[in-house]
């Protein structure tokens, strides 16, 4: 019998264990634990099991589950079951699924849900995908500046089942505008009589309902906050993204930008999930573009036809200085790339970064020239090794500041800079590399 473990190494029972384990299991663990289980198990399977929970049970375990199982799961049972558990969830959790469920579905689900949960949802599925305003939920504590702290903790008492989080309390004006923000900890340190107003945060760090998800998880993690509010163009609270959910936004930019740095359009199912047809769409645009790329290469081996004839020794060292050049640029494209994706590096330092880096790709030509030299003696004789020696330090140079380049350009045309690591690079180096090489042959052969 296998056991399964989680990413946090908890142990949860194989699918064939005994019954008494799994019903233990499945009353006692971790939501997240259940779900990772269920997962693993056959739709059918896996269904029926959610579907022998208590409600409550079924709803804190559903949220956790895959969007690909919550639509199986609510194309199984009836639009009034649905309701019950999408009640029960958490704002930007229910509104991630119905945008999942089909026209039909979507309409039958709003018929059953009461009108708060009818308006909520409405109002966060409206927003842009990768946008605050799409990871935001509306379950957040809010105050009054005229309370006091013993007031506060009584309104907190009161509606900390149904939020999020009460760790962070938000001050609103009369027109619901975000005036400032209070700990739980401040309050419950300050006199009872005190007003929220003289020791709440009167500039709470906030952010726009179209800001970019990944500079919101940026901005979470540069003020340590458990949670960021989000405002509309007048300065009203609209709802807030906690840190797990920034995680969660972080980590699909990240998954997004190691498909653009191997040159594969970003797709939103897991790996395992995506089909044939997906994984095939998604790759074959840039492979067919990328053979267009490396025609350029040959061409200019075409073009240099006679200097080759001469000197055959020269094509023993073409791929080893092509690939040289493309190791560098995509060296230099993906150190760029992650300084720009965390901000280390902005626009405006290109022209320092490329003087620099054509200091350092100077010294790494000229070590890596020096370290081939030696090769070009013994395989063609001193005509060739000056040859070889010569190249490898100008095409180390230009596949560096390529590589450096080339995110900067794109950029600067507002396209996502990941693109230019990787491939795309490696073929631009390489078609650069072969009209040097054979250029460097013909001039100095020649004499």
């Amino acid at each position: 019998m296998r056991d399964l473990k989680t990413k946090s190494d908890r142990v949860i029972p194989a699918s064939d264990a005994p019954a008494d384990i799994v019903e233990a299991f499945l009353r006692a663990a971790h939501g997240i634990d259940v779900a990772a289980w269920l997962a693993e198990l056959s739709p059918p399977e896996a269904l029926r099991r959610l579907a022998a929970m208590e409600l409550p049970r079924r709803a804190a375990v559903f949220g956790f589950l895959p969007l690909t199982v919550q639509v199986d799961f609510a194309a199984a049972v009836t639009p009034a079951e649905l309701a019950e558990i999408v009640t029960r969830m958490d704002a930007d959790d229910r509104a991630d699924l119905f945008n999942e469920l089909g026209e039909d579905q979507q309409n039958r689900l709003m018929r059953n849900l009461a009108q708060a949960e009818r308006e909520d949802i409405r109002r966060l599925a409206g927003h842009a995908e990768g946008t605050a305003g799409a990871i935001m939920t509306t379950d957040y504590a809010t105050l009054h500046a005229e309370m006091t702290a013993q007031d506060a903790i009584a309104e907190l008492r009161r509606a900390a089942p149904e939020k999020e989080t009460i760790y962070r309390s938000y001050v609103l004006d009369d027109d619901r505008r975000l005036i400032g923000s209070v700990r739980l900890h401040e309050l419950i340190l300050a006199a009872a009589d005190i007003p929220i107003g003289a020791i709440m945060n009167n500039a709470p760090v906030s952010v726009t309902l179209d800001t970019d998800q990944e500079e919101v998880a940026k901005t979470i993690a540069r003020y340590d906050l458990l949670a960021l509010p989000v405002v509309d163009a007048d300065d009203r609270l609209m709802g807030i993204v906690t840190h797990d959910d920034a995680v969660d936004a972080m980590q699909a930019e990240t998954t997004e930008d190691f498909q653009r740095i191997s040159t594969v359009l970003p797709f939103t199912q897991s790996l395992r999930e995506a089909g044939i047809g997906v994984l095939y769409s998604k790759r074959i645009v840039w492979l067919v573009l990328l053979v267009f790329g490396n025609l350029f290469s040959g061409a200019g081996i075409a073009y240099f036809e006679d200097t080759i004839l001469a000197y055959v020794a020269l094509v023993f060292f073409l791929p080893l200085l092509i690939d040289s050049s493309g190791n560098a640029g995509s060296q230099s494209a993906t150190l760029m790339v992650r300084a720009l994706a965390t901000g280390d590096v902005a626009l405006k330092d290109w022209r320092d970064l490329i003087l620099r880096e054509l200091s350092i790709a100077a010294a790494l030509g000229a070590t890596m020239a020096v370290v081939v030299f030696p090769v070009g003696l013994l395989r063609g004789g001193p005509e060739i090794a000056y040859v070889v020696g010569a190249t490898m330090f100008l095409v180390v140079i230009v596949g560096s500041l390529v590589g450096m380049s080339l995110p900067f350009l794109l950029s600067r045309l507002r396209l996502d800079p990941a693109t230019a690591s990787g491939p795309l690079v490696t073929t631009i180096s390489d078609g650069v590399g072969v009209i040097v090489y054979f250029s460097i042959a013909t001039l100095l052969l020649s004499l």
